[in-house]
């Protein structure tokens, strides 16, 4: 008989990081734990086969480590979402507000040329800006949304309204 893993005990909670009153929620002793950190890649694995993306599209760079990971174990190209100026080659970008600024993404102009279902994949939704501005940034480049897959989520920050309907939000550990 199998046991449950508790992937919310995996994470460690850094209190007055990177500034005093966040508690930041760090993953990486999830990512160092073997079984947890296949426990997420096999319920993420099953997020895919519910929702049958053709490519899995990762956002800079924590969801690269999970992207390429889940898109290696479901055998699924992978396609990063990059900072600007990282990509060679022609590109198509969107910018986005932030808290204090705006920021830019950017995707290869071809790595979604066929239209095919593109998951976006990241490790923390936390206010939500960074993941619609890569929705837009799949649609600009030909891609079509099917959903959104998250380690955690921050629910108080309300970032899941950000994000477009109706396009399904799987996070497998919510902190409220």
């Amino acid at each position: 008989m199998t046991t449950a893993i508790d992937l919310r005990g995996l994470v460690r909670e850094i209190p007055d990081f990177p500034k005093p009153g966040i508690l930041f929620r760090d993953l990486t002793p999830l990512m160092r734990d073997p079984e947890g950190w296949q426990e997420v890649i096999r319920q993420l694995g099953a997020v895919c086969e519910r929702l049958q993306p053709d490519l899995i599209v990762g956002i800079e760079s924590r969801g690269f480590i999970v992207g390429t990971a889940l898109a290696t174990a479901v055998r699924l190209g992978f396609v990063p979402v990059r900072k600007p100026g990282k990509l060679p080659g022609v590109v198509t970008g969107v910018d986005y507000a932030l808290e204090y600024g705006t920021d830019r993404l950017e995707i290869q102009s071809d790595a979604l040329s066929g239209g095919g279902k593109v998951l976006v994949i990241d490790d923390l939704l936390a206010t939500g800006g960074t993941a619609a501005a890569c929705a837009q940034l799949v649609s600009a480049a030909g891609g079509q949304l099917c959903g959104f897959g998250f380690v955690a989520e921050l629910a108080g920050l309300g970032g899941r309204a950000r994000l477009p309907e109706p396009h399904p939000v799987e996070s497998l550990i919510i902190y409220s």
